[in-house]
C-alpha cells in the first residue's frame, strides 16, 4: 500500500510490514527513527509492566535500509482491527473514521461491528492510557487522529499507529501539524506564520490533549465537537480556518449556543447522533461532562486548561462504574450512564428501568478510621463484579495492576426479587448495620441504607447502599 510519505510492503512471513520512506530523510529524521526503535521503545516496553503496552501501540521494531532507502519494520495489526471479509467493507482497516462520523456509522458499519456504549468507553479509556504513557515518557504524538488510531468496537480494543513522527520537546520538532478535525485551534490560527516565528504554535503535548478530547467525543457521540451551524465566511477555506481556529466554539457550549447543530429534515443519515437536544453530552455523566467542559470551553483557546490524559483515564474508569445495561434488546447502544435520577431511562431508545436499582457510594479511609467520600459511585446489575480497585483506593486498573489484583472479589446477583452481594475473596467484609462479618462464600442482601465495610485499614473502602425504586 501507499501512504502519504511511505510505501508499505509485507514481509514474506506476513507477520510484519516494512514501510519505506519515498524521499530521503535528513540527519534529524534518521536520528528520530533510531531513537524510536531503541531508547524510546526500550523505555516503554522493556521496563516493568512493559508487556501491558504491546496491544496499545503498533511500535516500529527495526530500521531497514535497502537500495538507498530507509524504512521501518512494524508488526502487522491484530486481526480484530480489520472488518470481516464477509462484510461490505471487506477486510478494510477499522480506522476511526468509520465510527466517528454519524453518516459512516449509520450507512456502512456492519451491525456486528457497531459496538455498544460500553465498548466505546473502553476504547476511550485505552486511548487515554496510551497517550498518558507517551506523555509520561516525555513524548508527544503530534498527529493523533482517527486515521492514526485503530479501534474495534466489538471488543473495545484500541491501538495507536504511525508513531514515527513523535515529538520530543527541545530535540525532535514535529514533522506535520496534524490532521484536519484534530488540529488544536492555536495551531490552526497561527499556521500561516513562518515556522520559526515565536508566535507560531506547533504540535506538542497540549495539542495532543485537544486531539484526545476530540477523539473521545467523536467515539461517544459520532459527531464533531466544533463543527456546528455557525457561518463565519462564505469562502470554504476561510470558514475552515475560523471554525477550527480563532473562532472555534463548542457546539454544546451552554453560554453561547450560536454554533449548535441545526437538525434538518434531510439529515436522516446523521440521526439521532447529531441531535444534541436528544443526545446531549451530559448523558455521559458528571465526570466526563466536567472534562468536556474543560477541553472545549475553558481550554479550547487556553491550552494549559485542558485535561491531561491521566484525568481522562481516571474519570473514564469511574464512568464505566456508572453504566447500566438497557433492558431493550434492540437498543442501539445496549448500555447507558446512570443519571442520578429516581426514574432511570435509556437516552438512546427511551426504555425506562423498572424495579429496584442498587446504587453504591464509595468511601475510603486514609488512616484506617475516618472514612471520606471518594466521589465514586458503583451501579449494580445482575452478575456484575466488584474488583480489587473498588475495595482499596490505592489500587488502580492500569499497567501496575498485579495478576492477583485482576480477579474479582465478589459479584452481585438478583435472586428471588432480592439483590445480593456474594463474597468470593474478601477476608474483612462486614455488615456494619448488623455489626456482623460476611464470610467468604456467603451473601449479604443489599437493602436501603446498608453500610458494607469492604476492607479495613488504610486505603480500605466501605460502601453505602441506596435502593432506587422505579
Amino acid at each position: 500500500m501507499q501512504g502519504g510519505l511511505k510505501d508499505v510492503y509485507f514481509t514474506t512471513d506476513r507477520r510484519h510490514v516494512v514501510a519505506f520512506y519515498r524521499n530521503p530523510l535528513d540527519y534529524t529524521g534518521v536520528e528520530r527513527l533510531e531513537k524510536l526503535v531503541t531508547t524510546y521503545r526500550q523505555g516503554i516496553f522493556e521496563r516493568e509492566g512493559g508487556d501491558f503496552w504491546k496491544d496499545y501501540y503498533c511500535w516500529p521494531e527495526e530500521i531497514i535500509k535497502y537500495n538507498n532507502k530507509v524504512g521501518l519494520m512494524v508488526p502487522v495489526y491484530q486481526p480484530c482491527f480489520f472488518f470481516g471479509k464477509d462484510t461490505n467493507l471487506d477486510g478494510a482497516e477499522k480506522e476511526g473514521k468509520w465510527f466517528a462520523s454519524a453518516k459512516n456509522f449509520n450507512r456502512f458499519v456492519p451491525a456486528n461491528d457497531k459496538g455498544t456504549l460500553l465498548s466505546y468507553l473502553r476504547i476511550s479509556l485505552n486511548l487515554s492510557r496510551a497517550v498518558r504513557r507517551l506523555h509520561a515518557a516525555g513524548l508527544a504524538h503530534s498527529d493523533l487522529s482517527y486515521r492514526n488510531c485503530l479501534v474495534d468496537p466489538a471488543t473495545g480494543n484500541a491501538c495507536i499507529i504511525d508513531i514515527d513522527g513523535l515529538v520530543v520537546p527541545g530535540l525532535f520538532p514535529p514533522d506535520v501539524i496534524g490532521t484536519p478535525d484534530f488540529i488544536a485551534p492555536e495551531v490552526v490560527a497561527t499556521m500561516s506564520l513562518p515556522r520559526h516565528d515565536p508566535q507560531r504554535k506547533l504540535p506538542c503535548r497540549e495539542t495532543d490533549q485537544h486531539a484526545l478530547a476530540v477523539l473521545i467525543y467523536l467515539y461517544l457521540f459520532h459527531r464533531h465537537p466544533l463543527r456546528g451551524s455557525k457561518v463565519h465566511s462564505q469562502d470554504n477555506a476561510t470558514q475552515e480556518l475560523l471554525e477550527m481556529g480563532e473562532k472555534a466554539l463548542f457546539i454544546e457550549n451552554p453560554r453561547d449556543q450560536s454554533n449548535r447543530f441545526k437538525v434538518k429534515h434531510n439529515d436522516q443519515d446523521f440521526l439521532p447522533w447529531v441531535d444534541t437536544d436528544k443526545l446531549p453530552y451530559t448523558i455521559m455523566g458528571p465526570y466526563l461532562k466536567a472534562l468536556f467542559d474543560r477541553a472545549f470551553i475553558d481550554g479550547l483557546h487556553s491550552p494549559n486548561e485542558r485535561p491531561i490524559a491521566d484525568e481522562w483515564e481516571k474519570d473514564l474508569v469511574k464512568t464505566l462504574d456508572l453504566i447500566q445495561p438497557c433492558e431493550n434488546p434492540s437498543c442501539p447502544k445496549g448500555w447507558y450512564v446512570f443519571q442520578n435520577t429516581s426514574s432511570p431511562m435509556c437516552p438512546y431508545c427511551g426504555t425506562k428501568f423498572k424495579g429496584q436499582l442498587p446504587v453504591l457510594d464509595l468511601y475510603s479511609t486514609r488512616d484506617g478510621s475516618k472514612f471520606m467520600s471518594d466521589n465514586h459511585r458503583l451501579m449494580v446489575y445482575n452478575n456484575q463484579y466488584i474488583r480489587p480497585w473498588h475495595v482499596d483506593r490505592n489500587i488502580f486498573p492500569d499497567e501496575k495492576l498485579l495478576d492477583h489484583q485482576k480477579a474479582p472479589v465478589g459479584y452481585f446477583s438478583f435472586h428471588k426479587k432480592r439483590w445480593l452481594f456474594v463474597n468470593q475473596r474478601l477476608d474483612g467484609l462486614k455488615d456494619l448495620n448488623q455489626n456482623k462479618d460476611v464470610p467468604i462464600g456467603q451473601a449479604v442482601e443489599l437493602t436501603d441504607g446498608l453500610r458494607l465495610l469492604l476492607k479495613p485499614g488504610p486505603g480500605g473502602r466501605l460502601v453505602n447502599v441506596t435502593l432506587v425504586k422505579a
